[in-house]
């Protein structure tokens, strides 16, 4: 087993922002909608432990989502 079987990584995709007031936020229930900054057909930007790595396209087929990758982006040098 290589080593690298054992790092786990964090992703997260982020479909979109808003910025809204704590009181609205707090009055909210199930159902409530939060419009976003983005459209439909928007790529969406994937994160590794909270760092962008990528964009992608939301895919949506019956009841699975998946993201595809777009570009990668380039890291920082170290």
């Amino acid at each position: 087993m290589s080593s690298l079987d054992c790092v786990k990584v964090e992703i997260s995709v982020l479909i979109g922002r808003s910025v809204i007031p704590i009181q609205r936020l707090l009055r909210m229930g199930r159902g409530a909608v939060i419009e976003l900054d983005s459209t439909r057909d928007a790529p969406v930007l994937i994160l590794a432990n909270n760092r962008p790595v990528a964009t992608g396209d939301i895919q949506i087929e019956g009841e699975n989502i998946r993201v595809c990758v777009r570009d990668l982006i380039p890291g920082e040098p170290k």
